[in-house]
């Protein structure tokens, strides 16, 4: 059962849609995270639940019951900003218990729940400084606590880690993943950082131009994308646009230009008719093509057009009679331009999408 639920939800801003006829649902205790590129429609989304904005059309249900025209001061959300939203002139006790001393809680209420989440995000002893004082990772520590401190019933992040510095990006995504757990606490998660998202969240929405391409764990979205936006946004930098497709038992045979490739069939490619072969930099084999070699299954002849350094690997283009593709590859004596190659396309690693 669904704690919330947003049904057909349409936005429009000077007759532009952001959202339209949107679906999604949030079962209780998940973290499910928003994301996709700038202008997709995931920070509307995040404001449409927590009531700073109203829907054209549609409707959000929440335990069932009607929360589209409910005000954003009625409903029991806490919403941690990009920016942190602290006030300067009050101390890390009082931004903390700012909201309960809204909801007129007594004294010694506010003095037990203020000190149980400083102890929660590892505050504890900071409760007299004041915002300036403290660090970005804890300031947003307190903005975290503010928000957790009036219990809640949905916990909402706007790309709360953006103005961190990358180490202590993932220090945060740590600390949130862990409090988010340690509460049971149903949360939305926008973000346009790709392995933040996937390295804390129970489920992941990829969004483009206001609809939701592929809702998944993060394991079978890296795995298993469903469309070409979908595997381009999450690395899959290769596609082939196969003319002809053959399934077999355990098989799918594809053809390109008079060429034949086999792949394995999972539950993911079978029964349909996807002809678009996408695959990773990182998955592909490259090996010198010395001419006296026989050119093994799923091989293709190739010239390497261009080759970058990229620290740990070389990345190369390889010109094919197929098309162009990006292969990065580890290696102590690098391709140079214009060497003949075989590029092999591993069964087991290449995905069709829509």
């Amino acid at each position: 059962m669904a704690l919330f639920t947003l049904q057909n939800i349409s936005v429009a801003y000077n007759k532009k849609d952001i959202l339209k006829d949107f679906n999604l649902e949030i079962e209780k205790g998940k973290l499910v995270s928003l994301l996709g590129p700038s202008g997709c429609g995931k920070t509307t989304t995040l404001r449409l639940i927590a009531g700073f904005l109203q829907a054209n059309n549609g409707k959000f249900l929440f335990k069932e019951k009607d929360y589209t025209k409910v005000p954003v001061n009625k409903r029991n959300f806490g919403f941690v900003f990009q920016n942190y939203a602290l006030f300067p002139h009050l101390t890390i006790f009082d931004n903390i218990a700012f909201g309960l001393r809204l909801r007129k809680a007594s004294k010694s209420e506010i003095e037990k729940r203020v000190m149980n989440m400083l102890e929660i995000v590892n505050l504890k002893g900071f409760e007299k400084r004041y915002p300036q004082e403290l660090s970005g990772g804890q300031r947003q520590r307190v903005a975290i606590a503010r928000a957790l401190v009036i219990e809640p019933d949905i916990l909402l992040f706007d790309e709360p880690l953006s103005n961190l510095d990358a180490n202590l990006r993932v220090n945060m995504r740590v600390e949130i993943r862990r409090i988010q757990q340690e509460l049971g606490i149903t949360t939305v998660y926008v973000s346009h950082d790709q392995e933040e998202c996937f390295s804390i969240s129970d489920q992941v929405a990829i969004m483009n131009k206001g609809e939701i391409e592929q809702l998944s764990d993060p394991a079978t979205i890296y795995k298993y994308p469903e469309t070409k936006f979908v595997a381009d946004f999450i690395g899959f930098k290769n596609f082939i646009e196969f003319e002809k497709r053959i399934d077999h038992a355990t098989e799918i045979e594809l053809n390109k230009s008079g060429l034949t490739f086999t792949i394995n069939k999972h539950e993911h490619m079978s029964n349909t008719n996807k002809k678009i072969g996408a695959i990773r930099p990182d998955d592909l084999i490259l090996t010198e093509n010395t001419l006296q070699d026989a050119i093994p299954l799923n091989g293709i002849v190739g010239k390497v057009r261009v080759a970058t350094f990229l620290g740990r690997s070389y990345q190369y283009v390889v010109e094919t009679a197929i098309g162009d593709f990006t292969v990065n590859k580890e290696m102590t004596n690098p391709y140079h331009t214009g060497q003949k190659v075989i590029l092999v396309i591993p069964k087991d690693q290449m995905v069709l999408v829509d």
